[in-house]
């Protein structure tokens, strides 16, 4: 009778530790976490398609967890556009859409305030990239003595917006170009990243 009970005991102990090891357990928490974010994914995926907002705005630095359990969920990057670049001393113009701020744009809904800089134009594209560089998920795709395009993507989704800085040398001014590949609407996020930008530049002189 004393050893029937002892090996019950035995294996009701193994089996309490086996269920207390975290190595056992069934990843509850994974899902009760992801599939909310997932579903909100989609939502806003869907919302941003039909031009509403840009998903790319929709998405705060938040759901860290998720991040780091699963990596990067989707990439909507977007292809890269073929009209950026310098022409005649101009950036591209923006689209219609409302997703894009430019210095060299005549219209209030597109146009923002070019930059300021101090010392050579090789030395403010430098201190831009130091900038940039020092960013999250940013990307610099082209450098010159006078021009940067650089690419800022999304935490979650991967949207990725295309940055562009001219020093132009007919005025002591950086002309700056920030549009959104995708959706219609980016919630104002273009013109905050340039006013960010400016803070900056402002903070170092």
């Amino acid at each position: 009778m004393l050893d029937r009970f002892v090996l019950q005991t035995v294996k009701k102990r193994d089996r309490t530790l086996h269920m207390s090891n975290p190595l056992n357990q069934k990843p509850r928490s994974f899902w009760r976490v992801l599939l909310p974010v997932l579903f909100q994914s989609a939502l806003i995926t869907l919302v941003g398609w039909f031009g509403f907002v840009n998903p790319a705005a929709a998405y705060p630095s938040a759901h860290t967890e998720v991040i780091a359990m699963s990596g990067k969920l989707f990439s909507f990057s977007g292809s890269r556009p073929t009209n950026l670049g310098i022409t005649d001393g101009k950036l591209a113009a923006c689209p219609s859409s409302p997703n894009c701020v430019s210095s060299q744009s005549q219209d209030a809904e597109h146009q923002i305030e070019a930059l300021p800089y101090e010392g050579s134009p090789a030395e403010a594209i430098a201190q831009l990239k130091t900038m940039i560089e020092s960013l999250p998920r940013t990307q610099i795709i082209q450098i010159t003595d006078n021009y940067l395009y650089a690419e800022f993507t999304s935490a979650l989704m991967g949207f990725v917006d295309d940055v562009e800085f001219y020093v132009n040398p007919a005025e002591p001014v950086i002309e700056v170009r920030s549009a959104s590949r995708l959706g219609e609407s980016d919630l104002g996020v273009n013109r905050q990243r340039v006013e960010a930008i400016r803070t900056a530049i402002a903070e170092l002189a």
